[in-house]
């Protein structure tokens, strides 16, 4: 991916004016706005520069091969890029799959694409290892986890436990509940439920969620009582199990997380700030706004990568992943949910973290597959 020059990057001190009361603590000086990936790549290596030393991870040796425990690609073996699927998703991930693999091949590494939409899984049995980008059902739910664990191949991220509860909502809401970890208010919903009584306990707005979907798949802002009904209706195709959760008005921000570090943290912002971050912004459109750094003082920062670490380590996630959260108007931090499997294209919010902490494509792909050792 190209990084462009600096001038590619806008500063939004003309925009200060009109964020919320929040925006009064940022640090103007360190914001960049970013309105398209490539460009986001562009802050990030420019942050990388700049904000060394306000920032902890810059501190530590940023992976590379040179320093990975493994030196040579023939360490690996014969690795499987598993990809597709068919989840909801199977478009996002082939394009990670795609991207995953030649990052693999590009440094001599034995790689080969695989499909279970369209091979038998028992054909992965030929395979030293595998490296997941099965996003959704199947792939990040345990599923593929418990497959792999039996076959005895080692895999990269989480387990099966992990995976089982991270691809559930609720489930983890209600574990992060029990930790005392923020999380914003939520219920479910039935065909039978009084939509009143949603309305009365979370109040308006709402967003309705498919319980087991990821990507933002099925999800639907519900601004009155009577758009309920219909939102209900949208995500129950997705499955039987549907949540409603208060909607959180603030700033929203997602935080890699790989072998146990917090990266620096994105602000995201989609072109329709009073809407959400859809399908439609992870993937499809340019006009969605990246900041790197994120516009967070230092120690709020800090306390945000504090606090997704501890929920990442809650649901004994491992080697590689993403927590998505709120921050709202009183400057609370509310996590929303984890992705186990995140993304890897071209819009991929995982390589612009990573590029942030210095590390290029390639390099992330061979760190994470390397853990698989």
């Amino acid at each position: 991916m190209t990084i462009n020059n600096q001038e590619n990057i806008k500063q939004e001190n003309n925009q200060q004016k009109n964020e919320s009361n929040i925006d009064k603590s940022i640090n103007a000086d360190a914001k960049a706005t970013i309105v398209n990936p490539d460009l986001a790549l562009a802050a990030a290596a420019q942050a990388q520069q700049d904000n060394a030393a306000s920032h902890e991870q810059n501190d530590k040796a940023v992976p590379s091969i040179a320093n990975s425990k493994v030196k040579d690609a023939s360490q690996f073996g014969k690795v499987a890029v598993i990809c597709g699927g068919s989840s909801n998703e199977r478009s996002v991930s082939l394009d990670s799959g795609a991207a995953v693999l030649k990052a693999l091949q590009n440094q001599g590494v034995d790689a080969t694409h695989f499909d279970p939409k369209d091979q038998d899984i028992t054909e992965l049995r030929k395979f030293d290892r595998v490296f997941n980008v099965l996003h959704g059902r199947g792939g990040e739910d345990g599923l593929l986890q418990g497959v792999l664990q039996w076959f005895n191949i080692p895999q990269t991220g989480s387990g099966i436990l992990a995976s089982a509860l991270g691809m559930d909502k609720v489930r983890t809401k209600q574990l992060w509940q029990g930790c005392g970890l923020s999380t914003a208010p939520f219920s479910l919903l039935t065909a039978d439920t009084d939509w009143q009584q949603v309305v009365n306990m979370l109040g308006l707005p709402l967003i309705i969620k498919p319980v087991h979907e990821g990507s933002s798949i099925g999800m639907t802002k519900v601004n009155n009582l009577d758009e309920l009904p219909a939102a209900y209706a949208t995500a129950v195709q997705c499955g039987d199990a549907v949540m409603a959760e208060r909607w959180i008005t603030g700033r929203e921000f997602t935080i890699v997380i790989i072998d146990d570090e917090a990266y620096p943290v994105i602000r995201l912002e989609p072109a329709d700030i009073t809407n959400f971050y859809d399908f439609e912004a992870k993937y499809n459109r340019n006009d969605t706004s990246y900041y790197i750094p994120c516009g967070l003082s230092t120690a709020d920062e800090k306390h945000l990568q504090d606090l997704s670490l501890a929920a990442f380590r809650a649901v004994d996630a491992k080697g590689w992943g993403r927590i998505d959260a709120m921050q709202d108007e009183a400057g609370n931090f509310w996590l929303l949910e984890i992705n186990t499997v995140p993304g890897m294209t071209s819009h991929s919010l995982v390589p612009m973290a990573a590029k942030a902490r210095g590390m290029d494509f390639d390099a992330l792909c061979w760190h994470i597959l390397a853990q698989t050792l």
